[in-house]
């Protein structure tokens, strides 16, 4: 067993943070006691780019029950927890390739470890390992017989690979069922963000203007819970449909230069490049905080905001002090990465549960697959409705069943009024 972590010493912590999730993790359990009788994943070999969390490590533990050989890697290089990264290489004997704060050829050498397993299923989070092994690794191809995708971002990556025709092989956009986005994405975004920007600043929230860049289920979840804890929410958008929902859902709508100088706290959560830039930053009022809920670090301008800066310090842990020429601070909180995983802990284990289970029942539904269409395919729908009513099973929640007349009703045309 191969790997790269910080210090193995941290294992004893990292056992109890990943027992800790497990807990929270019902959906999960059930799969991974189901897949260490069944073994549905024999003789797969699974390459894994994800957060290295509590939560992943759960999602690990419960592919390598089900026969796999597996290997994990980080897809931000400020989201690994280092003692959950420990653990899961000695308690669990899993390849794991993952610092806390590694630099960018530390990141990539280690996705490039994370291929060496010569995978036949790819999990990804943002598309980073799958764009790697089409850019430099493509002896490889022909092994994988299918990846899925965890996030927006990486959807719209290779969303966009299959467009050029550079996609060559299947993945399931793992993001898109609804048992994913509806619930990790609003509800979990919505939390997790607000969680980071709390522990990296201890601001009080009420009173203060937030103003949220994006508004799909990551944007509505963070907007939804900074109103809830007082804020007073501003939402910038560029789809007039989304505008219009965030307008009806009762939050201020306005272009983000009209936007820049009432914000106290600005949240990106587009998945684009340079959405505050120059012209944003030149009219931002002094001691404006920015932080970014996007999977990359682009979403702010960061390079041109340091050619705007005399002075750059770390005022907090996850705090950068920006001084301008005149005089204003901006603070830019985790480095303009992930500010739910670089600040804090990322997503509750409850709603984890359901998006990794997706990604459990997908691995099992591509190694029993005799083929699959070359194209960004979306989670079947039973896998959907399965994790959903495990979910339910798991929250002790009943619900109705229609009777055959509701059912034969809803199949017919011809009873009207």
């Amino acid at each position: 067993m191969d790997f790269d972590i910080a210090e193995a010493e941290l294992s004893s912590a990292g056992e109890h943070r990943i027992r800790w999730a497990d807990r929270r993790m019902q959906v999960l359990q059930l799969i991974r006691e189901r897949f260490a009788e069944a073994q549905p994943l024999a003789g797969q070999r699974i390459a894994c780019c994800l957060h290295v969390t509590s939560e992943t490590a759960n999602l690990m533990r419960t592919l390598q029950a089900g026969g796999a050989e597996v290997a994990l890697c980080a897809s931000n290089p400020l989201s690994t927890q280092d003692d959950t990264a420990a653990s899961l290489v000695v308690d669990f004997g899993l390849s794991v390739f993952a610092r806390h704060g590694e630099d960018r050829d530390t990141y990539y050498s280690h996705i490039n470890s994370v291929l060496d397993l010569e995978p036949t299923i790819t999990i990804d989070d943002g598309a980073d390992l799958i764009s790697t092994l089409h850019a430099s690794r493509t002896s490889l191809l022909e092994k994988v017989k299918a990846g899925m995708e965890e996030t927006t971002t990486g959807v719209i990556r290779l969303r966009a690979m299959a467009a050029h025709g550079a996609l060559r092989y299947p993945v399931i956009a793992v993001n898109d069922a609804y048992t994913k986005h509806l619930f990790d994405n609003y509800y979990g975004t919505g939390q997790s963000t607000i969680d980071g920007i709390l522990r990296a600043t201890n601001l009080l929230l009420a009173g203060h203007t937030v103003v949220v860049c994006g508004y799909g289920s990551c944007g509505r979840g963070v907007a939804l819970r900074a109103r809830g804890m007082g804020a007073l929410v501003i939402v910038c958008e560029v789809d007039p449909l989304r505008a219009l929902q965030a307008a009806m859902d009762g939050y201020r709508v306005m272009p983000l230069l009209e936007a820049a100088p009432l914000g106290d706290v600005f949240v990106t959560v587009t998945g684009d490049k340079s959405v505050i830039d120059v012209p944003h930053f030149e009219v931002m009022k002094d001691g404006a905080i920015l932080c970014n809920a996007g999977h990359f670090d682009v979403e702010i301008n960061l390079k041109a905001l340091e050619k705007l800066a005399v002075k750059v310090r770390r005022t907090r842990p996850a705090v950068d002090e920006y001084e301008l020429r005149e005089g204003r601070r901006l603070y830019v909180l985790a480095e303009g990465r992930l500010v739910n995983l670089a600040a804090a802990e990322g997503h509750p284990a409850a709603v984890m549960d359901m998006s990794f289970a997706n990604q459990a029942l997908c691995a099992e539904h591509v190694a029993q697959s005799e083929a699959l269409p070359l194209e960004v395919m979306p989670v079947p729908a039973g896998i959907d409705r399965q994790v959903a009513e495990l979910k339910l099973q798991a929250l002790r929640v009943e619900i109705d069943t229609l009777t055959p007349e509701q059912r034969d009703y809803l199949a017919s045309w011809e009873m009207g009024t």
